[in-house]
């Protein structure tokens, strides 16, 4: 088995409330992974906002969905 050595700062440190020094690689990737998910759904509540989505219904956003795969059908 391998060791690695990786350097954050105490804020990045206590940001993924990481408990222990020693992490296997697995659960290393599960908090980098859960972060970048995290980050990922802060933008696109941003970008629905922005663009006034924030505010479809769940049968907005399904008519917008059935039209989509309709089109898409069509097209093939």
């Amino acid at each position: 088995m391998k060791t690695i050595n990786i350097t954050i700062s105490e804020l990045e440190y206590n940001k993924f409330g990481i408990k222990n020094e020693n992490l296997s690689f697995s659960d290393f990737v599960e908090l980098v992974s859960r972060e970048l998910t995290r980050q990922s759904l802060y933008r696109c509540t941003e970008l629905s906002e922005k663009y006034g989505l924030s505010s479809m219904t769940t049968e907005d956003v399904t008519k917008e969905v059935k039209a989509v795969r309709k089109n898409a059908k069509s097209r093939n």
